[in-house]
């Protein structure tokens, strides 16, 4: 099946006796024994879950996936499998909630090393002889950068250490990890699988049932971050549209991007899919399409960014990404102090109105 067809029939599991055409809302939270699909209690399993769990795996062409109750559970239960002491090498630009996770959660418990993961000499350079996970993000949160799957695949084997890639910027609508030698792929399903802003939700897909995966999946059990039958319902259906919606978003991502790139007022535009792009080349070579999030920086600092967002009428100014209405955000404002973001940097998730509308909004409010 291509990938249209898997994502609106493989996570659609019809056992009901009146035959729906959509699976029904499991609720129970109890099970009782010796049932065919072997459900004990809603923690451990549920059919809702079984269902959005399958789908996920086969858009990511892995061999089984976990869903958690928010992508933050989904990353952490990642560094909670991991052996006390690992050494982690992690992107500078990560998005900043797996970033405290990884300082503040596991501070004392394993070692992290943050660099440009686009720089395969700086990625080389970082690693210890306990090093055991490498993490990417690509695209990055909110710089856009591109790292090359393929080559830190290669850096992690030679290591002996796992590949582990948040996909959640591309989706496998346009970039499956896994087939570029991850071992692991995170996504926040809040985000562009739920794709209304309106589903709290994580889920990790493997390439393999191993040891480690065998943990993640304790993790997942005992631990208890799993999200109700009710959001496994809501994220399956509104998987069965990822594909049209991302082919929207990507295409009015780029619209925007060539416009930002030639207005006066903007200092830099950041979208894997202009030739500009540092990485443009790689993003070609691991990607089919180019995501929805575009950012760029203001000419004039944070206080002319701040001003431009306060103009706008389409673009709401919050946090998130991925949903059909357009959002915007000076990520520094958001990410705090210590954030590597530049201050006059915005953020948009470009959502799926007539981009006439958004074009002549955004040209109004740079003035």
């Amino acid at each position: 099946m291509k990938f249209e067809t898997l994502a609106i029939h493989k996570g659609n599991h019809i056992t009901d006796k009146n035959n729906p055409v959509v699976q029904p809302i499991t609720l129970s939270t109890t099970f009782e024994h010796g049932n065919e699909g072997g459900m004990l209690y809603t923690r451990a399993s549920n059919p809702n879950r079984v269902a959005l769990e399958e789908v996920i795996a086969a858009l990511e062409k892995g061999v089984d996936a976990a869903a958690f109750s928010s992508g933050n559970a989904a990353g952490t239960a990642v560094y909670q499998a991991l052996e006390p002491g690992s050494h982690i090498i992690a992107p500078d630009d990560m998005y900043h909630g797996l970033h405290n996770s990884m300082v503040q959660l596991f501070a004392g418990i394993h070692e992290v090393s943050f660099v440009d993961m686009s720089d395969l000499d700086a990625v080389k350079a970082a690693i210890q002889p306990n090093t055991r996970l490498f993490w990417v993000e690509t695209p990055s949160n909110p710089l856009l950068k591109i790292t090359d799957i393929r080559a830190i695949s290669a850096i992690a084997k030679e290591q002996g250490a796992l590949l582990a890639c948040d996909n959640t910027f591309a989706t496998p609508v346009f970039q499956n990890p896994l087939l570029l030698g991850a071992d692991v792929v995170m996504h926040s399903s809040t985000k562009y699988f739920g794709g209304h802003s309106d589903i709290l939700g994580g889920a990790l897909v493997t390439k393999e049932k191993n040891e480690f995966w065998n943990k993640i999946r304790t993790v997942q059990r005992v631990g208890g971050a799993v999200p109700s039958p009710t959001d496994c319902y809501w994220l399956a259906r509104s998987i069965r549209t990822l594909a049209y919606r991302m082919k929207g978003h990507a295409e009015h991502a780029m619209i925007l991007a060539e416009f930002l790139l030639n207005h006066p007022k903007v200092e830099r535009v950041f979208y894997p899919g202009l030739k500009s792009h540092k990485n443009h080349d790689i993003a070609v070579s691991q990607m089919s399409g180019f995501g929805g999030i575009v950012s760029f920086m203001v000419k004039g600092g944070a206080e002319e960014a701040d001003r431009v967002v306060s103009r706008l009428h389409f673009f709401v100014n919050a946090t998130s990404l991925g949903g059909v209405e357009s959002l915007i955000e000076r990520r520094a404002a958001v990410e705090g102090p210590d954030t590597l973001t530049p201050p006059n940097l915005l953020r948009v998730s470009v959502g799926l109105e007539h981009t006439d509308d958004l074009l002549e909004d955004l040209n109004q409010a740079l003035g």
